[in-house]
């Protein structure tokens, strides 16, 4: 009898740890960020039941994330709403950048985009002077971007639907430079502006890089509760562009990484010197929300013929990033 109870409850507990191993991640608008080795991925929602903002979690490995020790009932918050930041709601789209010996946490709140401020990379982020970076019109998705020292803001802007913007900005300030305001494009494309879904045109999601004096510039497109929602990218000469969407498109889409709704995330490299994107993806086939978060190898390829690097994903080693309590 003593045998069987105790085979019944290692049962028992061998079946709450691989339930709790198999507990997945659930940020939309993904970011990771990666320092000293480790990776740190936030973005929207992700912390069920817990304060607005954006909470942060960890992983040596990108399959196995966790909250950073000293987490509060198993989330640690890098953002609060109130604690000397802008937004009441909708906290969306983070990034996590540096600028010497600080962090940076640019993100979007009561459809603004605003920079906050942090000595340490888990926060917390917050403003000197509390308000958006252009309070002037509605604006999303920021991304920002150094190129030879100057920055300039990506951000999507709303007329008649989403679209892309460019603008320098300064990084002293957290303002924009408004003479220097420019679109970098419409909706041009058949994958951008599927059926499935009907919605006024969107482009959001921005991620620029720079190759061989060539900027990359990747984008989602479709409205996010469509199942095409997908990611493409264009390139140009300069961050102002022209740009040129690239013929290959879409990067990512649920007929190439087997998911739905597969888009509006970020680039990071890894310790291993892979290119990845993560992403998020709807929850199931005929269910949008919550969000489930993936991570996927990109190859970077060059293209003698075209003068620039082509871009595809490993569709067949796509990660499943996993939550794991400490």
């Amino acid at each position: 009898m003593k045998y069987m109870i105790s085979f019944i409850l290692t049962a028992i507990f061998a079946t709450q740890v691989a339930a709790q191993e198999k507990q997945e991640i659930f940020y939309a608008d993904p970011t990771v960020y990666v320092d000293g080795g480790k990776y740190y991925l936030t973005g929207t929602g992700g912390h069920r039941g817990g304060p607005a903002g954006f909470s942060v979690l960890e992983s040596n490995d990108m399959k196995n994330w966790y909250p950073p020790a000293g987490a509060t009932e198993g989330v640690h918050m890098i953002m609060t709403k109130g604690d000397q930041a802008f937004g009441g709601s909708g906290f969306w789209a983070p990034q996590i950048f540096k600028v010497d010996d600080d962090y940076f946490l640019t993100y979007t709140a009561n459809e603004q985009t605003v920079l906050t401020q942090s000595s340490s990379l888990l926060g917390p982020y917050r403003q000197q002077e509390v308000g958006p970076i252009d309070g002037s019109e509605k604006n999303i998705d920021s991304f920002i971007f150094e190129d030879d020292g100057k920055y300039y803001l990506y951000h999507v802007r709303f007329n008649n639907g989403n679209y892309l913007w460019v603008a320098e900005f300064d990084m002293d300030k957290g303002q924009i430079k408004p003479q220097t305001l420019k679109k970098c494009f419409d909706q041009t494309e058949d994958w951008e502006a599927t059926p499935n879904y009907e919605s006024a045109p969107i482009l959001e999601g921005p991620t620029v890089f720079k190759l061989k004096d060539k900027y990359y510039l990747f984008y989602s497109a479709n409205h996010f509760m469509n199942i095409d929602y997908a990611v493409g990218y264009a390139v140009a000469d300069s961050p102002y562009g022209p740009w040129i969407k690239q013929k290959d498109n879409p990067m990512i889409h649920r007929s190439i990484v087997g998911e739905n709704g597969s888009g509006h995330g970020d680039f990071f490299e890894g310790a291993d010197g892979q290119l990845y994107y993560v992403y998020h993806v709807h929850f199931k086939a005929d269910q949008v929300s919550p969000r489930r978060t993936r991570i996927v190898p990109v190859v970077k390829e060059w293209d003698d013929e075209a003068n620039l690097y082509k871009f595809r994903v490993k569709a067949d080693q796509v990660i499943v990033p996993l939550l794991t309590q400490n």
